[in-house]
């Protein structure tokens, strides 16, 4: 009898001392669980390199500072000039570092908003270019001059293909040409990323607009208000473009170096790939400018009261899920991409 109650009271014991410890590794967990950061999935690059280096990884999510906002991207616009970053070539002028989340043209939700944030509140809806990139990913963190208001006629994955296209072809157009009505201008490769939206822009400002092209994307350049398309494999552009205004130019090399004979005095030529000859510049009395894109909210906003006018639309012809963005990567660097490759990360919010 005695023996038959100390092992009672034994097993009592080891019964409270499992219930602690399993109290104590709930706390553990707990305490663990809360440490832990929130994941997401992105696509990575670890080195420089082609678009083989990148890898589909889960990764921590970024946290917003005090004047950023989280954003959830619902999609995310491929650009050519995105090889050039991954390869590190740049690195320093575009002051990107390793690991590189690629991605500069996003549109998404806004989750949440650093306290100095007063543009932008959660659940807005937004489109923009993340200056340092990491659109290919489920969240990115941006300040308020980088986004605005996305287009409400546009759809998440069409919004993707606008911001850093469409705000090269303005900030070239409207802030350094000061293209107007009743100006020609010469845009060389009208139906890429930059062209098709800079043809649009161009006609927007009442300008007569000549453009080149390859044979399968003559009547593509026609639909966008191109007056005159020219077929670069079968005309030289400068026997149709004489007189110009202003030139904008993705390409560079011998198209860059011909182009010069056709601007008129006192016009411009603008490069997206080069810097123009100030040789050249100065003995026909015409202007340079090396374009590069810079974020900005203001002009976001006049690009999208423009499409919603109908006046500018965006062409997407591939829409790709995120763990295909070395495939997208790889269709980029062709630079023969009509309008814009978009990777779609979630699907469109229900209304």
């Amino acid at each position: 009898m005695q023996s038959h109650v100390k092992l009672s009271v034994m097993q009592i014991f080891h019964r409270i001392l499992a219930i602690l410890g399993f109290a104590i590794s709930i706390v553990f967990c707990h305490v663990a669980r809360t440490d832990e950061k929130p994941m997401m999935k992105a696509v990575v690059a670890h080195e420089y390199g082609g678009p083989e280096v990148l890898k589909f990884e889960n990764v921590p999510r970024p946290e917003p500072k005090e004047n950023e906002a989280l954003v959830r991207v619902i999609a995310s616009g491929v650009n050519p000039a995105d090889p050039l970053t991954l390869s590190g070539k740049y690195a320093r002028e575009f002051g990107t570092h390793l690991p590189l989340i690629p991605g500069y043209d996003i549109a998404g939700i806004v989750e949440k908003t650093g306290v100095k944030v007063t543009k932008l509140k959660a659940g807005d809806a937004i489109y923009g270019y993340p200056t340092f990139g990491g659109g290919w990913a489920e969240y990115v963190t941006v300040s308020e001059g980088e986004v605005a208001a996305k287009p409400a006629s546009l759809s998440f994955t069409e919004a993707a293909a606008v911001p850093m296209g469409a705000l090269t072809a303005w900030q070239a157009l409207v802030d350094v040409a000061q293209l107007h009505a009743g100006q020609t201008i010469l845009i060389h490769g009208g139906s890429g990323g930059v062209g098709s939206f800079a043809v649009q822009i161009a006609k927007a400002r009442g300008a007569r607009v000549i453009a080149t092209a390859s044979t399968a994307n003559q009547d593509f350049l026609k639909q966008l208000g191109a007056d005159v398309p020219i077929d670069y494999t079968k005309t030289r552009f400068e026997e149709i473009a004489k007189d110009v205004d202003a030139v904008l130019d993705p390409v560079g090399k011998e198209t860059l170096a011909r182009s010069y004979g056709v601007v008129k005095k006192g016009g411009i030529v603008m490069s997206l790939v080069a810097r123009p000859n100030r040789v050249e510049l100065e003995k026909r009395g015409i202007r340079g400018a090396a374009i590069s894109v810079h974020p900005d909210a203001e002009d976001l906003t006049e690009i999208a009261h423009l499409i919603d006018a109908g006046k500018i639309k965006p062409i997407v012809t591939q829409v790709l899920p995120l763990n295909k963005a070395i495939a997208a990567q790889q269709q980029a660097a062709t630079h023969h991409t009509r309008g814009k490759v978009v990777l779609r990360i979630a699907d469109d919010p229900k209304d």
